[in-house]
């Protein structure tokens, strides 16, 4: 009885570090796309790029929502334009790009984010991608974090590579998860807290650009220079 009480404490005291230091270090937001409505963004009504979270969070306010939550989705080009596939309500607004080429996007696997009709959440490599007129959304970026949920066998554990990172992962029920980081890491460390937190999938999305707007755990950013953005909105009451 008596080790089994050490066990137990010992469990309960890792999982509440464990709580204290993603809390600390990285912004997590998880959602159901099933119940709360999850759209992907690039311009206003007027055709003109939002390029940051405020002016997103200006358009959900005169569509008469509330932003509840909000991260850049994916690399985009100077022009503000999306680096990749990048498709909008049915509709393929970039096409994807299968080539090869320096940087993160290009890592491999390179992978899409999308959407269906039915509020599905997929991640895929992009050279299985295959699209479909049932694709709400998606948005390319790359590396993949997760595969199969094991770690990209590219990241190494020591590597010096550290800066602010954001990326999405696809959890065993379905569910988003979408995380940044508030202090620079390497991509090993990155993937591994989508990892520990149940992901099956996971996809980088960009790096110290990275925006993210969570009012609810007081955690505000509505700059950036974005393309892409991702938000998660409820009817106002």
């Amino acid at each position: 009885m008596r080790i089994l009480l050490i066990i137990l404490c010992f469990y309960f005291t890792s999982s509440c570090n464990d709580k204290v230091k993603y809390e600390n270090d990285f912004v997590i937001f998880k959602t159901n796309p099933k119940i709360e409505n999850v759209s992907f963004y690039w311009k206003d009504d007027n055709g003109v790029i939002l390029k940051s979270i405020d002016h997103l969070k200006s358009k959900v306010e005169r569509d008469k929502k509330i932003l509840k939550f909000a991260v850049n989705g994916g690399m985009f080009e100077m022009t503000n334009s999306p680096k990749g596939l990048y498709i909008e309500n049915f509709k393929i607004l970039n096409p994807i790009d299968t080539l090869s080429g320096k940087g993160n996007f290009y890592l491999n696997p390179n992978g899409v984010f999308y959407l269906t009709k039915n509020n599905d959440a997929k991640l895929i490599d992009t050279k299985a991608f295959k699209y479909d007129l049932n694709i709400k959304y998606a948005t390319q970026s790359g590396p993949m974090l997760l595969v199969n949920e094991k770690i990209n066998p590219i990241f190494k554990e020591d590597s010096p590579n550290v800066y602010i990172r954001n990326g999405v992962g696809i959890l065993k029920d379905g569910n988003i998860v979408f995380i940044m980081s508030k202090r620079k890491v390497n991509f090993y460390n990155f993937a591994s807290v989508f990892k520990e937190l149940g992901c099956t999938k996971a996809l980088y999305l960009d790096g110290f650009v990275s925006r993210t707007y969570y009012p609810e755990k007081k955690w505000i950013q509505k700059d950036g220079d974005f393309g892409v953005m991702i938000g998660v909105t409820e009817p106002k009451k």
